[in-house]
């Protein structure tokens, strides 16, 4: 917690003044940006480690290298951070996503497959490894602090978004039953239903202390929408 009369979301008082500008250390506005860089790094690493409510400010400033002057700087308020950290993890994730192979394949349906191959790839080590930090946060605060609430469904939903397109392809091909405006409506629910089980498996293996719940849970989705695929026969 931050010492003196800060709430947990609380603007603190005063930041410390800005140090005079050394040359050899480039701009100040690029220094900054590094700074500022930092600290969402460090909020993405503690905050899936202890939670939104269990990281200090202090405790991310150290991990960011910055003083409590510069988290005041760039961020009003560990709230302010919080936002900031969900859309960083957004970015970061989303490139992370875009840029992966599972997008090769011509067989839309391939293609999901392969999105959840790069799931189960990246459960390894701990929950603060592999855990979500939107999801982490939403649990938290769902109910205290809406604006890390939206952020946080912002993240979470917006990512589910990106495998529509895939998934209505993949009813287009394998589904001729359904009519385009019932593949829609399928695909964007089916989306959503992907990050429901995910979410979920994080926090049933943190419970559990089990990371192979995670491995077990999407090994199951998988089993699930090669069925929603499989085309429904007509009863004789």
């Amino acid at each position: 917690m931050v010492p003196g009369p800060v709430t947990e979301f609380g603007a603190h008082p005063a930041a410390e003044p800005g140090t005079h500008p050394d040359p050899r250390r480039g701009s100040r506005t690029s220094r900054d940006g590094q700074a500022r860089t930092r600290l969402l790094d460090a909020a993405v690493a503690v905050i899936r480690a202890r939670g939104l409510t269990g990281a200090s400010v202090d405790d991310l400033c150290a991990r960011a290298g910055v003083s409590k002057g510069a988290f005041f700087h760039h961020f009003p308020s560990k709230e302010a951070l919080a936002v900031a950290a969900a859309e960083h993890w957004s970015r970061t994730t989303g490139a992370l996503f875009a840029a992966a192979p599972y997008h090769a394949p011509a067989d839309p349906l391939e293609k999901i497959m392969g999105y959840l191959d790069l799931r189960a790839a990246l459960v390894q080590g701990t929950p603060a490894d592999y855990g979500c930090l939107a999801g982490t946060m939403a649990q938290e605060v769902f109910d205290t602090s809406p604006a890390v609430r939206d952020a946080c469904g912002a993240s979470i939903l917006g990512h589910a978004a990106t495998l529509v397109p895939d998934i209505e392809g993949a009813l287009a091909a394998y589904r001729t039953d359904l009519d385009p405006a019932a593949r829609s409506a399928h695909a964007r629910s089916l989306a959503v239903h992907t990050q429901t089980v995910l979410q979920g498996a994080f926090v049933v293996s943190k419970a559990a202390n089990d990371p192979t719940l995670v491995l077990d849970a999407i090994e199951h989705l998988r089993r699930y929408l090669r069925c929603v695929f499989t085309p429904t026969r007509s009863q004789p």
